[in-house]
Formats: structure tokens, sequence, C-alpha cells
């Protein structure tokens, strides 16, 4: 006996073979977005997460969550909705909005107050950057680094834990105040290659309560608020990554801060920043 092959090309139970008709995808001519829904889609830059693209009114994008949350939890200046592919900047009447990524990225610092609903998804997109950071599946892009104040004040001012603190020398020159094993100074400095870096901004220089008001409003400080608590007693203490991870270790100095007053202090304040390096990027 032979098989009996069917010729016809349909399949072994003889029912008619259909072939689906592949479509291009393409943008509809009376589409009032211009944008593919397949390439909308994408990661943030900062923390990893999934956001999606959607043009505004005025043809300029805006990275919106994935999700719709409940516009009662959401405030009324952070409502979006969509409606024909565009974003609009505040809510349809229902009970659901989107929001912007950049209130719940959880690399940035918030703006707008926020409650304990987006707090709580804030919290979850923190826990799903370190997983994704931890499986080598998302790196960080590097933070933007400003070059230092122009004149190269001879003390730093830099502000850490919730304070603004007087250096004894400039932040590259901070060294390490723990004792060696043989006796000496730890010759490292605080500033470590390795470790996360602060960022030269201008901040206001206020004044303490009861003080006059200095005629600079701004003034060049090196930032490490943004950077991990443990990170910012690290510099408070004054201590090298490798002192820092063993406690133990007798300090041969004090630390060198000085709470800083802006009177007391007017000598050590810059108001502008020198030019950025080639390929920084920086305020002011």
């Amino acid at each position: 006996m032979h098989p009996n092959t069917l010729s016809t090309g349909c399949p072994w139970d003889g029912s008619p073979r259909t072939t689906p008709t592949r479509r291009p995808l393409r943008v509809a001519a009376t589409s009032p977005s211009r944008l593919l829904r397949a390439g909308q889609s994408g990661r943030c830059r900062r923390c990893g997460n999934r956001i999606d693209f959607y043009q505004r009114t005025d043809q300029r994008p805006i990275a919106l969550h994935p999700a719709e949350l409940t516009a009662a939890h959401v405030p009324e200046s952070c409502r979006w909705h969509l409606s024909s592919g565009i974003a609009h900047p505040h809510g349809d009447g229902s009970a659901w909005c989107r929001i912007p990524h950049t209130v719940l990225c959880p690399d940035r610092t918030p703006t707008t107050p926020t409650g304990p609903h987006l707090q709580a998804v804030r919290r979850q997109l923190a826990v799903r950057t370190r997983r994704l950071i931890d499986t080598g599946a998302f790196t960080p892009a590097p933070a933007a680094v400003c070059a230092p104040p122009a004149g190269s004040p001879a003390r730093s001012v830099v502000q850490l834990l919730l304070g603004r603190y007087l250096a004894e020398t400039p932040v590259e020159g901070i060294r390490c105040v723990a004792q060696t094993r043989h006796r000496h100074r730890c010759p490292e400095p605080v500033l470590a290659p390795n470790t996360p870096q602060g960022l030269w901004t201008l901040l206001p220089a206020s004044p303490q309560r009861g003080q006059l008001t200095l005629p600079a409003t701004l003034m060049a400080v090196y930032d490490l608020s943004r950077l991990p608590y443990a990170e910012q007693m690290r510099w408070r203490t004054q201590r090298c990554p490798a002192h820092a991870a063993h406690p133990g270790a007798a300090d041969l100095a004090l630390a060198g801060w000085q709470v800083f007053d802006p009177l007391l202090h007017a000598a050590h304040i810059r108001t502008r920043l020198s030019h950025t390096a080639p390929g920084h990027h920086g305020k002011g």
C-alpha cells in the first residue's frame, strides 16, 4: 500500500488551508496621532520601568504610566486622558485616568504632593528597578555631572542629610578620618570613583531665621541629597568606602564639617558654575 498524499495543499483532514494575509503597519491618513502603536512603548532611562509615549495637542510627546489609576487618588494637575491617540492634560470625567511617568519615577523627586496610593506605586516601581539592576537587565544612566563652581573656592559647600555644611577643603580634597592598621590617618579621599556621585548645582542661599537677606539668591552647592541614606552618612562621618564598610575602625581625626552659615561664610559662596566639561550637562 502507498500512502494517500494530498496534492491540494490541504491539511491531513482535508480541510481547506487558509493563509492569513499579512498587512503592513501603517498610520491612517485621518489619524490625529502620527505615532505607530507598535513604537509607543519604551523603557525609562532612569529607572528601567515601562512607559508609553503619546502625542499631546501641541505635537510634543509625553511619557505616561502604562496603567490607568483611580482618578480620586491622583492630583488634578497630574490627570491625563487619551482621546484618538492624543493625550490631554486633564481628566475626562471618568473614575480612571493616566498619569505622567515622571510623577511615579523612583529616580526622580516628585514636585507635586502625592498621597499614599501613589507612594505605594512608586515603591513598587522602585522594587522592580532594583530587580532589573540585580539581574543585569537594566543599567541606570550615569547621573549628570556638572563642573565645579567658577573661581575654585578653597572650601566647598555640601548639602546632605537635609542640611548644608562647609567642608575644610574642596570636595575632591576631603580625606578619610579613619585610622589605618599602621595607626596613620587613611590617605583615601571620600569622593571615590566607584560610588554614587553628587551634583554641582545652584541652590538658594537661604539665610537663617532672623538674619538679613543676602544679595546673591543662588549659590553653588555640591548636592548629595539624592544619594542613599547610607551614602550620605558615609560623607557625614567622612570615611572612604573601605572604612565605611568596617565601622569598627577608630577615627584619627574629627570630621571637618561645619554647619554652613550664609553670612558667617559669605566668603565661600560662589554664585555661578564654571563651563561644563565636554560630554557633561550641568545647571546654571
